[in-house]
């Protein structure tokens, strides 16, 4: 069953460097990694080692080899970067209510550090994103790439890059576990205004500047969604919340209207 232990092989040493280096944020997407050869003296190790490292990562997804140009970072996949995390959020994940108690907990406390954080530019983000949501109901989409849109605009105006990489590890596990369920919550009968409402009050505690009330309305919204996805594994959703026969009127877009 179990084999014996061996010692780290030296390209694997150069690959945990190297990730850590992107998890603390000293290597961003883009950024043009040293040579094999500068590597090598700067590590101590042969080129043979960096060059099996960077063929490792680049099947990773971690980075992108161009030949003649050198190495550079890609978009990080979470997959690659935050394994052990990974692991353990996947030994939990039939128990669907404890991904999304990690879930609560992380966003409860994002959009807290959202509303102390968020620059101008970050506002426009979310209202943008608020938008998108009203022009793609009403092409008759359901809206949930806007929801995603709106909620990683939160993410990245509490500017801490540790959290959006935990974020996308959560997120990953969420979309893989509750993609139908999600899918099925959006079609429901006047969910799209219900959502709405949730979201413009948790966008208008974070352009108060309010860490509070945004805590308070992130954490209703997804006990909304908690309950929801509850509610349509024993068949339907019934009833949510008061608000669900009266639509907001945030001003968010004077002609907001569903199609029917």
């Amino acid at each position: 069953m179990f084999k014996p232990v061996k010692t780290k092989k030296v390209y694997e040493e150069v690959i945990e460097q190297i990730k850590q280096l992107i998890v603390i944020g000293e290597l961003q997407p883009g950024d043009k990694l040293l040579s094999e050869r500068e590597l090598s003296e700067k590590l101590n190790v042969s080129r043979a080692s960096i060059r099996e490292a960077f063929s490792a990562l680049e099947i990773m997804g971690i980075i992108t080899i161009r030949p003649g140009e050198g190495s550079f970072v890609r978009q990080v996949s979470f997959e690659g970067m935050l394994e052990p995390l990974s692991f353990l959020l996947h030994v939990n994940v039939d128990d669907a209510m404890n991904l999304l108690e990690v879930r609560k907990t992380l966003e409860v406390e994002i959009a807290a550090l959202a509303a102390a954080r968020a620059t101008p530019e970050d506002i426009e983000e979310m209202r943008a994103a608020l938008h998108r949501m009203v022009d793609e109901v009403n092409d008759g989409e359901v809206g949930d790439k806007a929801d995603a849109d709106f909620h990683f605009a939160i993410l990245k105006a509490a500017h801490n890059p540790i959290m959006i990489k935990l974020m996308g590890a959560v997120s990953d596990l969420m979309n893989s576990t509750y993609r139908f369920s999600r899918q099925k919550i959006f079609m429901e009968e006047n969910m799209q205004n219900v959502l709405y409402d949730s979201h413009c009050s948790i966008f208008h505690a974070i352009e108060q500047k309010k860490p509070s009330l945004a805590r308070k309305k992130m954490g209703k919204h997804i006990t909304m969604v908690e309950e929801s996805l509850i509610q349509l594994k024993r068949g339907g959703i019934t009833s949510l919340t008061k608000s669900e026969k009266n639509f907001v009127h945030n001003n968010i877009k004077a002609d907001f209207g569903f199609p029917s």
